[in-house]
């Protein structure tokens, strides 16, 4: 059963259109540098969460794992990784520990990026030794709990107890010895949950904000029921919740920003807010099934090299000082925003 829907949900990644809410980049407004007083050649891309060294902020995210006929993919991605020093996360590893003829799914990220930053995943209901379990499959340098409720509820099959998860998490932060991401899958975390979860022990969140793979639209369709688009239409925009959570976030702790991250306007913008990395998922596995590892690895050189055009243009040589670059926020995310008392004239006047 496990296999079968793994498969089902790459399928449906794939087959169908992000949304149908888009991810609310459109409402941030980046600030042009006419001066910007160094050199193209000056710029680096190297970012840190926590004691994890980046070369570049991009992180190919958690879409797959857990049944023979996606090896290959993984296998594929975890060379594009290599090649392009992007850390990878693999998908949820429940299957793997449920079944070990399918660990080999995951193992071979590992195997074929046996240098690179490669990031384990399970749900919120796993326990320390399912954790543990999971990090030693891959030997993991971080950890993403993922947070999926909506996705579950709409699952025939899916988990309805979710009373635990705070208490699961806040054990799993305490007893591993690698950092610990906590993400959500496509909803938004709001900025009352990411305060919760700080007093879980969390530090680094990836906000998995709507815009971008529906989960929700991909269980409806795999199971052929109809839906209602306010259920198709649920959760927070990704620029939304990264806004919310930042500003809760205290200086030694990381944003991530993923949901819809589709171009390198996209990911300067989520770095300009303050993320230390981005994830992009459904992107990367188009690109792998369409055009190869060679030209997936261009393809992804070319988004570093619009990043540092972007960089110049803003007038920023690293990532530091992209976080500190003014911006501005306007329409309906300027008044969800306001609404929520999180200081947006603050982020203009930087």
């Amino acid at each position: 059963m496990r296999e079968s829907r793994k498969l089902d949900h790459l399928k449906y990644a794939m087959l169908l259109p992000d949304g149908p809410s888009d991810n609310s980049f459109n409402d941030m407004e980046l600030i042009h540098n006419c001066m910007p007083e160094f050199n193209y050649e000056d710029i680096s891309l190297n970012s840190n969460l926590l004691d994890l060294n980046l070369h570049n902020p991009i992180i190919i995210n958690a879409i797959t794992g857990g049944a023979d006929d996606v090896l290959t993919i993984n296998k594929s991605l975890a060379k594009v990784a290599k090649a392009t020093n992007c850390a990878i996360a693999v998908g949820s590893q429940y299957a793997g520990i449920e079944n070990e003829l399918v660990r080999s799914s995951y193992e071979i990220v590992r195997e074929a990026n046996p240098e690179g930053i490669v990031i384990a995943n399970l749900g919120a209901y796993a326990k320390v030794d399912d954790a543990k379990n999971a990090i030693e499959m891959i030997q993991a340098n971080a950890l993403q709990i993922h947070l999926n409720v909506g996705q579950e509820i709409i699952m025939p099959e899916g988990d309805r107890h979710f009373a635990n998860y705070f208490a699961n998490i806040m054990s799993i932060i305490k007893e591993v010895d690698i950092p610990v991401i906590i993400k959500e899958v496509g909803c938004g975390i709001a900025k009352e949950q990411a305060e919760k979860l700080i007093t879980a022990g969390a530090k680094i969140f990836d906000v998995g904000g709507k815009g971008g793979t529906n989960f929700i639209a991909i269980e409806a369709r795999r199971n052929e029921n109809e839906i209602s688009n306010d259920f198709l239409n649920w959760g927070i925009p990704t620029l939304i919740s990264a806004l919310e959570v930042k500003s809760v976030l205290t200086a030694e702790m990381e944003l991530i920003i993923s949901g819809g991250i589709r171009k390198s306007l996209d990911i300067v913008k989520a770095l300009t807010i303050g993320a230390s990395a981005v994830g992009i998922a459904k992107p990367f596995v188009e690109k792998i099934s369409n055009d190869g590892v060679t030209k997936t690895i261009y393809w992804v050189e070319e988004l570093l090299e619009d990043i540092k055009k972007y960089m110049l243009l803003m007038g920023a040589d690293n990532l530091q000082k992209l976080k500190n670059k003014p911006f501005v926020v306007n329409g309906n995310t300027g008044k969800w925003l306001e609404l929520r008392g999180i200081d947006l004239k603050g982020f203009a006047g930087r």
